[in-house]
């Protein structure tokens, strides 16, 4: 074999490397599935930031809150009073994981898991904090809302 057939030998895998896709596991996702992820993304943030007022927004004007241990909270100023309540007793710093997110039309539901931190604001004591949830959403003429939230603690 000559040098100059070796180069070739050589030289053609790496050129068959360049026609390999960069991200051949790239999800494509649909626009409903974008705008619920953003969704939940800004549920994390505002709820990060005991930000009740941003999350009553978030709901549906129906929404119903199935917060663990606590009452159901219905409609939209029971949601907020439900988060106002929380957010004067802890300090939630979180993070969702989406495990499922099924899109029927107008109606989506997210099965969701979640791990951070809480702290109780009048002692400053912190302690792990991890749950599972399941958001049920519809889409309005406002966009897609949280029609229904429930989460218990994971075990």
């Amino acid at each position: 074999m000559t040098y100059r057939s070796r180069f070739f030998a050589l030289l053609v895998p790496f050129a068959l490397l360049a026609f390999i896709p960069q991200h051949p596991l790239e999800v494509v996702m649909s626009p409903a599935e974008q705008q619920l992820r953003a969704l939940l993304a800004t549920y994390e943030t505002s709820l990060n930031a005991g930000d009740a007022g941003r999350i009553e927004q978030l709901y549906a004007e129906d929404g119903v809150f199935m917060p663990a241990g606590f009452p159901t909270a219905s409609g939209r100023s029971a949601v907020r009073g439900a988060y106002d309540a929380v957010f004067a007793n802890i300090r939630i710093a979180i993070h969702f994981t989406v495990d499922e997110l099924t899109v029927k039309g107008d109606v989506a539901y997210a099965r969701t898991h979640s791990a951070g931190t809480a702290t109780v604001v009048a002692t400053g004591a912190s302690a792990p904090e991890a749950n599972r949830e399941l958001f049920i959403f519809a889409r309005g003429a406002n966009g897609w809302k949280i029609a229904r939230y429930m989460f218990n603690k994971a075990s």
